[in-house]
């Protein structure tokens, strides 16, 4: 089974970056397809509450969308050579607190839609005031 392993997360303190790594390793995703193949994206979660969309890019790396709240601080990022996806962080809030997670999935309208496929454990960021 293809596994997506989430890394770069930690305590920082407002107004910090971090920089968010998602590697895909195993055997490929449904159907034979590539990480190349696939779009990814970056959910976050606060204990009791739903996942939320924090950013995707497309399989090719040209196309991206971001929440809100997060556009012009983070930027999502891939290398399909290496089979590695990136969420830069900047000028990180206390409320971006949060379970990262690293998701894949073939359809572009399913991962905006919040239900990808794939998702990796997750890596806990959390900013201080």
């Amino acid at each position: 089974q293809e596994q997506l392993v989430e890394s770069g997360g930690g305590l920082v303190q407002a107004g910090d970056s971090l920089r968010l790594s998602c590697t895909a390793s195993g055997r490929p995703f449904s159907d034979n397809m590539a990480f190349s193949d696939m779009n990814m994206g970056w959910f976050r979660r606060v204990p009791g509450n739903k996942n939320e969309f924090v950013a995707a890019i497309d399989w090719s790396g040209h196309g991206t969308k971001y929440e809100v709240d997060v556009n012009g601080r983070f930027f999502i990022s891939r290398d399909n050579a290496k089979n590695m996806m990136y969420l830069q962080m900047n000028n990180l809030k206390p409320e971006d607190t949060a379970v990262y997670y690293c998701t894949a999935d073939s359809n572009w309208g399913r991962m905006i839609a919040g239900v990808p496929d794939y998702w990796g454990q997750g890596t806990q960021v959390s900013v201080s005031s």
